[in-house]
């Protein structure tokens, strides 16, 4: 699907322009290809053309897609995880973004157990302090992945956010030089090494590499505005 490959590799060629801006190596930031919505025809095309990671919002539209994929590919969770989900959620992800309470991890790390997996997870802050937007308070977060490293079949990467919804490119950069900072601050505090920053969307995922980004989350850009 040619449209769709060069759609992708517009992002990574702004990726690498906004790398540049701030003297970091555009290869550490990986583009995750958001697939909600999009038929999984449309993603095997996406697979042909060489895309391999892609990020769904939903554990229910991935069951019934992911088993009519095939190649080489790598799925994320990004959406909220409800914890009745989680057996599904470590069968089919190989990261799961968002983590947000202690019970969704106890629950995740139960089922990965279950399977002998160990399931990579990142923690979803709420750095925007908007009601509607899931996540940890920025203030709790230390505490949560305290807790979440007691989970012996969970591999904290790292932490996730979702920028403000505005126009306001100081408060996006904001929200995302927050996240970075905490992340700094957890490693030092708690004696950890988590590398992953995953932030920034189709809107502003330039912000977000310039301010650390290791994965954007790119859906639009890719695979056109959503029906």
């Amino acid at each position: 699907m040619a449209n769709v490959r060069k759609a992708y590799e517009g992002v990574l060629n702004d990726i690498t322009r906004a790398a540049s801006r701030v003297g970091r190596d555009p290869g550490d930031i990986k583009v995750i290809a958001v697939s909600k919505t999009v038929p999984a025809d449309v993603v095997q095309s996406a697979i042909d053309a060489g895309i391999s990671l892609f990020g769904e919002n939903r554990v229910q539209e991935a069951l019934a897609k992911i088993p009519l994929l095939r190649g080489a590919f790598s799925f994320h969770l990004i959406g909220h995880l409800q914890s009745n989900k989680s057996k599904d959620a470590v069968r089919l992800f190989d990261l799961i973004h968002s983590i947000d309470k202690l019970s969704t991890a106890q629950k995740v790390d139960a089922e990965a157990a279950k399977v002998g997996k160990k399931q990579s997870i990142l923690i979803q802050v709420n750095t925007s302090g908007e009601a509607t937007k899931s996540g940890v308070a920025p203030k709790e977060t230390c505490n949560l992945c305290r807790d979440v490293l007691q989970c012996r079949n969970l591999v904290l990467c790292g932490l996730m956010t979702i920028g403000p919804l505005t126009e306001d490119e100081n408060a996006i950069r904001i929200s995302f030089r927050m996240l970075r900072e905490l992340r700094d601050s957890i490693n030092c505090s708690l004696g950890i090494a988590m590398k992953e920053l995953s932030m920034g969307m189709s809107s502003d995922f330039a912000i977000a590499v310039e301010e650390g980004a290791t994965m954007v989350r790119i859906g639009t850009l890719i695979f056109g505005a959503r029906v």
